[in-house]
């Protein structure tokens, strides 16, 4: 009997939508659940809820908003295990990262929780006797979260849990790809005493459902996470209210190794930041820049590496690297820039094909050399298991190379020399780079992008103040 989700709407599941939407296994193409396709009156009621809300969430010493957070927290401890089995059927992640993920996320909750006591403003000096000059922080009011397929548990706790502490209230659209896990939390947030309209879930299509909840002008911010053409739109949409948005869109993230690198260090590395999520992840790498004098020992190395790479379908085998592709349309975006890069010149060492699996949508892990700056496979987001390698003459020409871009998310630089190392960051231009180590942020950080990868960031006390606004007081006394 296949699952039918309701909205989560002001405290209560509903069922007002009219359409349904069917989610399915991307291993096996299997019919997993259904959830509600809602529409722009479904989504006004979800918005009115959290309006309703803020007032008195926000009148709570954020103490205990965090409180709340914490008690989510637990709920997904207790239930773990059937939330990472949930991630792995309905996003084909591997076992062991569905565990990751949504361990990550309680912790995430709980990290955010932390910050209530730590969450404050500035005095500024004034020119004038008797007076003080205050800046504080305050809720913006209602967040729309939309989330994106790759990380879809995770990404709830990224844009529900700084919104919350901070004292807003916010409306959540998950992916139609991969809606089952939001929903399934849910369940679990009914199951605390979280006030209702707090939190609300809204399934549907994001040009649809998606458009209702950025073009509503009660709406204060919008933080998004997913393509770049999305949020575009979502940029033109939310602009016609001025409203805020926060933008966490593509990358194409370059990895530079020197000759003077660790390159078994290197090759591992790059290899787990590859196909971590099946090459799914807007941070991981995406082409590599190499001295030539180290060209030839780490293609060696990675292709051994890409060789022994374990895939399938994760529901059934639990130690494998790789599932498969999210969807048909990611699968033939792979499978098509590989195709173009042979006919570039490129030269596949391994892999390059659809994967001889009798269903699902999964790529075999491939590794291609003489790739060339001026190819689509490094320049455009593959978003697959794919990896192009360029061989460069020296850290300047590398540099160059990752700098020409469209994109600005992540870096990275495999080097023993520290003058190496701290020029590349000097000279990167990007939101973030990784020295001698894999592609993986951490929550106290703050994960932003530049150019077209996305405006705002996320996590840590920066991420944090992305959901509040300025309140500047004048206080005069004799």
């Amino acid at each position: 009997m296949t699952t039918e989700y309701k909205n989560y709407i002001d405290g209560a599941f509903s069922d007002e939508a009219k359409a349904t939407i069917d989610v399915t296994n991307p291993a096996t193409g299997a019919l997993l659940a259904r959830i509600p396709d809602s529409d722009a009156a479904v989504v006004a009621k979800a918005v009115a809820a959290a309006k309703q809300a803020q007032p008195a969430w926000e009148k709570l010493p954020p103490i205990q908003r965090a409180g709340y957070l914490r008690k989510i927290a637990a709920k997904l401890r207790d239930n773990r295990t059937e939330l990472a089995k949930i991630i792995v059927r309905e996003q084909g992640k591997v076992q062991g990262l569905a565990q990751v993920e949504v361990d990550f996320t309680a912790d995430y909750m709980d990290y955010m929780a932390e910050w209530a006591r730590r969450l404050d403003g500035e005095v500024i000096t004034s020119d004038r006797p008797g007076e003080s000059i205050y800046v504080l922080r305050k809720p913006i009011g209602v967040v729309a979260g939309i989330l994106p397929w790759n990380f879809p548990f995770f990404l709830i706790a990224r844009k529900l849990a700084p919104a919350l502490v901070t004292g807003n209230t916010i409306v959540i659209k998950p992916s139609e790809e991969t809606p089952i896990n939001a929903f399934e939390f849910a369940k679990l947030v009914a199951e605390t005493d979280l006030p209702k309209g707090v939190f609300n879930l809204v399934g549907g299509l994001g040009a649809s459902t998606g458009e209702a909840l950025v073009s509503h002008p009660d709406v204060g911010l919008v933080t998004f996470t997913g393509s770049v053409a999305t949020g575009s739109r979502i940029m033109q949409t939310a602009g016609k209210n001025l409203t805020r948005v926060n933008l966490e869109l593509g990358g194409k993230a370059p990895a530079i190794v020197l000759a003077d690198a660790d390159l078994d260090l290197a090759a591992k590395a790059i290899y787990d930041s590859r196909v971590i999520n099946t090459g799914q992840v807007c941070n991981c790498a995406e082409r590599v820049y190499v001295e030539r004098g180290a060209h030839e020992a780490l293609v060696e190395k990675l292709t051994k590496l890409f060789s022994e790479t374990r895939y399938g379908d994760p529901s059934e085998i639990a130690d494998l690297h790789m599932g498969p592709l999210v969807n048909k349309a990611g699968l033939e975006k792979v499978e098509a820039l590989v195709e173009q890069a042979k006919r570039d010149g490129a030269k596949v060492v391994i892999g390059g094909k659809r994967a001889d699996l009798p269903q699902g949508f999964h790529y075999e892990p491939t590794l291609i050399v003489d790739a060339r700056a001026d190819m689509d496979i490094m320049r455009k987001e593959i978003f697959g298991p794919v990896l192009p390698i360029q061989a460069v003459e020296n850290l300047d020409e590398a540099i160059a190379l990752a700098n020409d871009s469209e994109f600005g998310l992540t870096s990275s630089i495999f080097t023993s020399n520290i003058n190496s190392a701290m020029k590349a960051v000097r000279e990167l231009r990007f939101g973030e780079t990784y020295i001698n180590r894999e592609h993986f942020e951490a929550m106290q950080g703050f994960h932003a992008g530049r150019k077209k990868s996305g405006i705002g960031g996320a996590d840590g006390k920066h991420g944090l103040l992305e959901f509040t606004e300025t309140h500047v007081v004048y206080l005069q006394t004799s």
